[in-house]
């Protein structure tokens, strides 16, 4: 095998190497969100979001909690996103929630608080 042959291999494992680990990234189940990530938060007003819908949460599993389901602004208007289960951590989960700010509402993603 040549010097060029040989340079071209490692090559192409750094390329596939970097795209898996891409990938994997990807696939880890996130254990919790900062509380500073905004998912809506627009310039013109909103309107309040609807009342959040009764969910059944399944059976407690151990080391998770359940995040209860939430509304979603979408730029025009609301969609309902399902409760899941949420690893804990090893900290207290703080719940999301909406919070007016003048004419606008935004958005507050669960986080977890060392206790």
């Amino acid at each position: 095998m040549s010097s060029r042959q040989s340079n071209i291999l490692i090559f192409i494992q750094i390329v596939l190497t970097t795209i898996c680990l891409f990938v994997a990234a990807l696939l880890i189940p996130q254990s919790g969100y900062s509380a500073t990530e905004i998912l809506s938060d627009s310039a013109t007003p909103t309107p309040p979001p609807p009342p959040p819908r009764a969910e059944h949460a399944p059976s407690p599993r151990y080391g998770y909690v359940w995040a209860q389901g939430h509304w979603e602004w979408n730029g025009r208007a609301y969609h309902w996103v399902s409760g899941t289960w949420v690893e804990q951590g090893g900290a207290h989960g703080v719940p999301d929630e909406w919070q007016q700010l003048d004419a606008r509402w935004r958005y507050l993603l669960r986080h977890w608080e060392r206790q």
